[in-house]
C-alpha cells in the first residue's frame, strides 16, 4: 500500500504527460482491440462457411454417386459404397429410412463412444441447415437432408464433420492475437510515454528556469532553449517580454517609493520638530490644544518611521543598503537594547544567557534596529502583565538570539506570511497598535543582509518566539 502511495506521489495524474500518454494509449488499445475483434470474427465466419460448404458438397455428391453405383450393384450396396467413398476420419455419414432404420452408415461412426454417437445423432436429426455444435471440448458441424434417388424419397441423409482440430487452432490463433495486441499496446504506450517525456522536456526546462528567477534577477533574466519546438520558442519569447515588463514596473515602483520616502521624510521631520518645540512651550496652550499637538506629533513620528522603513526596503531591493559587518559582542548589544526598550515601553524585559562572551558577525546598528523592532512587536501583542524575554547563546559556529513573549500567538496559517510587506493578521488590532505591516519585513531584510536568517514559532494563547541566527566567532580560551 505504501509503495502504491509513493508511486502516485511521484506520478502526477493530472500532468500533461500522463494525460497524453493515457489518451493515446486508450485510442491505440481501442483501435487494435477493434481490429483484433473484427479479424477474429471474420476468421470464425470464414471457417464456419468452409465447414458448411464441405457438408453441402457431401450432401449434393452422395445421391449422384449412389445412382452411378445402382447401375451395377443393388441400391443398398450402392448407398454403402457411396458413403464409404465420401467418409473420412473426421466425417460421419448415415442414412435412415422413413421407419427410423439405419440403411447405411460410415464405419467410423461405430468407433465413437456410445454416448457420444447417440448425442451426435440427436443433434443432427434436429438440424436441417449446417450448424456448428459444441459437445464437451469437441466441435462438430451437423446437418440433415432428405435423400432422393430417381425422384423417390429413400430416407434422411445425416452428415457430421468433426472440426475440433480446426477450432482449437483457431482459438490458439485468437489467443496469440490477443496476447500480441496486449504486448503491442504496452510497447506503444511505453514508447509514447518516452516520446512525450522527451517532447515536454523543453517545457520542463522552461519551468525550472523560471522557478529560480528572483526580483534581483529580473533585469538580467533571459530564457533561452536550444532545439525547442517553435511553440515553445514563442512561449519563451513571451516569457522574456513579460519579465522585461515586470522589471520595468518593479523599477518604477521602487523608484517611486524611494523618491516619495526621501522627499517626504525631510519636511515631516521639520514638522515633527516644530510640533515638539511648540509642545515644550505648552504654558500658553489649552489642554485640548496640547492633546491635539501631541497626537499630531505622534502621527508625524510614526509616518517618519514608516518612510524610513520604506526607504530602507527600497535601498535593499536596489542593493544600495550598506552593511558594516564586524565583530559584535552580543552581551553588550542585547543589554543596551533591553535598557532602551524598558525606558521606551515601561515593560518587564528580561535577559537569559550565560556569562560567556558571544561574538557574532553583524552590523551593530542594524542588529540593534532588528532587536528593537522584535521587542516592540512583542510588547504590542502581549498583555502588559506578562514579561518579554530576550535569550542569546551560541551553537558551534552560530549565534542565536531569541525574542520571546507570552502574548496572543500567531495562527499557523499566517506564520509563513508575517514577514511579507504590509501583511497584517488582524487589521483592526494592528491599526490600534499603530503598526503598518513593515516591521517584520524590515527585520527579515536586515537579518538576511547580514548573512543570517530569522524564523518564528508560535502557538495561539501561548505566545511567539522569533529566532535570529547569525554567524558566530568561535572564541578560543587562553592557555
Amino acid at each position: 500500500m505504501n509503495q502504491i502511495q509513493k508511486i502516485f506521489r511521484i506520478i502526477d495524474l493530472f500532468s500533461l504527460r500522463v494525460r497524453l500518454t493515457v489518451g493515446i494509449a486508450a485510442v491505440s488499445a481501442l483501435g487494435l482491440g477493434s481490429l483484433a475483434t473484427w479479424t477474429s470474427w471474420k476468421m470464425q465466419q470464414f471457417l464456419i462457411n468452409s465447414y458448411k460448404t464441405n457438408i453441402q458438397q457431401i450432401i449434393q455428391r452422395l445421391p449422384y454417386q449412389v445412382e452411378l453405383y445402382n447401375e451395377i450393384i443393388p441400391t443398398v450396396n450402392g448407398l454403402q459404397k457411396a458413403i464409404d467413398n465420401l467418409s473420412s476420419a473426421n466425417t460421419f455419414i448415415w442414412v435412415k429410412s422413413s421407419k427410423n432404420q439405419i440403411l447405411a452408415e460410415s464405419d467410423n461412426l461405430n468407433k465413437l463412444p456410445q454416448g457420444k454417437a447417440s448425442k451426435l445423432i440427436d443433434l443432427t436429426e434436429k438440424s436441417t441447415e449446417p450448424l456448428v455444435e459444441q459437445m464437451g471440448k469437441s466441435y462438430f458441424v451437423v446437418c440433415g437432408s432428405t435423400l432422393t434417388l430417381r425422384g423417390k424419397v429413400v430416407g434422411t441423409l445425416f452428415v457430421v464433420q468433426d472440426v475440433t482440430r480446426e477450432q482449437s487452432m483457431f482459438f490458439v490463433i485468437v489467443q496469440s492475437l490477443g496476447i500480441g495486441s496486449i504486448v503491442t499496446i504496452t510497447t506503444i504506450s511505453v514508447a509514447i510515454a518516452i516520446y512525450i517525456k522527451r517532447s515536454l522536456q523543453p517545457l520542463r526546462q522552461l519551468s525550472q528556469m523560471t522557478e529560480v528567477i528572483s526580483i534581483a534577477d529580473l533585469g538580467q533574466a533571459q530564457l533561452y532553449l536550444d532545439n525547442a519546438p517553435s511553440e515553445v520558442r514563442e512561449l519563451t519569447q513571451t516569457y522574456n517580454m513579460m519579465l522585461s515588463r515586470l522589471f520595468q514596473s518593479w523599477e518604477q515602483e521602487r523608484q517611486f517609493v524611494s523618491n516619495v520616502s526621501h522627499e517626504l521624510r525631510t519636511p515631516l521631520t521639520i514638522v515633527h520638530g516644530y510640533l515638539q518645540s511648540v509642545l515644550r512651550r505648552q504654558s500658553n496652550l489649552t489642554e485640548i490644544q496640547q492633546e491635539a499637538l501631541a497626537t499630531a506629533a505622534a502621527e508625524a513620528e510614526r509616518t517618519i518611521r514608516l518612510l524610513q522603513d520604506l526607504l530602507d526596503l527600497a535601498r535593499a531591493d536596489s542593493g544600495n543598503l550598506l552593511y558594516r559587518l564586524e565583530r559584535c559582542l552580543l552581551n553588550d548589544l542585547v543589554t543596551e537594547v533591553v535598557v532602551m526598550a524598558k525606558i521606551y515601553s515601561d515593560r518587564q524585559i528580561t535577559i537569559e544567557s550565560t556569562t560567556q562572551p558571544i561574538e557574532a558577525k553583524a552590523d551593530y546598528n542594524r542588529l540593534k534596529q532588528v532587536l528593537l523592532n522584535l521587542i516592540d512587536n512583542a510588547v504590542k501583542y502581549s498583555d502588559p502583565q506578562t514579561a518579554v524575554t530576550v535569550k542569546f547563546y551560541q551553537q558551534v559556529d552560530q549565534a542565536i538570539i531569541q525574542v520571546c513573549d507570552q502574548g496572543y500567538g500567531i495562527p499557523l496559517q499566517h506564520q509563513s506570511r508575517i514577514f511579507e510587506r504590509f501583511y497584517r493578521i488582524d487589521e483592526a488590532r494592528t491599526s490600534s497598535t499603530g503598526g503598518c505591516g513593515l516591521g517584520l519585513s524590515i527585520v527579515k531584510t536586515l537579518v538576511e543582509g547580514m548573512g543570517g536568517h530569522v524564523t518564528v514559532r508560535s502557538r495561539l494563547g501561548e505566545g511567539s518566539i522569533f529566532t535570529i541566527t547569525l554567524s558566530a566567532y568561535v572564541l578560543i580560551p587562553h592557555q
